[in-house]
């Protein structure tokens, strides 16, 4: 989503956007004239792929061969399902913060009242817009650590696909990142807008390292 677009009402058809959309209906819709889904929604689908990636290679990993890891194989397919659940409500979160926003756009703004009202509305759709994507990234290095931890044990016959899910998980937390950058400018709060900066900074940092350790872990067991 994207809070500096043209304040002008935009025909949305919500309705036809959610999880169980064909992959085919969801890209049409995504690239449409249509403001939703947008990068937001996009970004979410992208992290759960990732997920799907990792809960892949754990599925994979079972059996005698793997005993000694089947705790905590199990506990990385749980975690992960969980995330993707996750992914499921932003993707529906994000297309209501942008609907929030609109509307705040189309308030009144005759008396001062009125503008301080709008203002006011449009300052909360904008924290919401935030906390969003925020919650992706959140989402996003959970997904990694869970990546990470079973990079070195996991099968070795789709440990590709381990680097793919990561590779997955940086690039939607990236999307969500610039989702959160342009947000950050209609934020009248400085002390607020440099609490989200620090928070997405560490954020990126830390999914960023995560990825670069499963891709050399993963290139490694691949050249074995």
């Amino acid at each position: 989503m994207d809070l500096q677009r043209k304040e002008v009402a935009h025909e949305t058809d919500t309705d036809t956007v959610s999880w169980d959309n064909s992959i085919r209906q969801f890209l049409q819709q995504a690239g449409s004239s249509k403001p939703t889904p947008g990068g937001g929604s996009v970004a979410a689908l992208i992290a759960a792929l990732g997920a799907s990636m990792t809960s892949m290679v754990g599925s994979l990993s079972q059996g005698e061969k793997f005993a000694s890891i089947q705790q905590q194989i199990s506990g990385v397919i749980r975690t992960i399902s969980h995330l993707t659940g996750q992914c499921e409500e932003l993707l529906q979160a994000d297309i209501t913060s942008f609907n929030q926003y609109m509307d705040a756009l189309k308030l009144p703004k005759s008396t001062d009242e009125e503008k301080l009202e709008r203002a006011n509305a449009i300052q909360q759709a904008a924290i919401r817009a935030i906390e969003v994507p925020l919650r992706l990234m959140e989402i996003c290095r959970a997904g990694i650590v869970s990546t990470y931890s079973i990079a070195e044990s996991s099968n070795k016959n789709v440990i590709s696909d381990l680097g793919i899910g990561a590779i997955l998980f940086e690039a939607a937390a990236q999307s969500a990142l610039l989702t959160i950058e342009i947000n950050l400018g209609s934020l009248k709060d400085l002390g607020l807008k440099q609490q989200y900066a620090d928070k997405v900074l560490l954020l990126s940092r830390d999914i960023e390292d995560l990825k670069s350790k499963t891709l050399v872990i993963t290139r490694n067991r691949i050249m074995i």
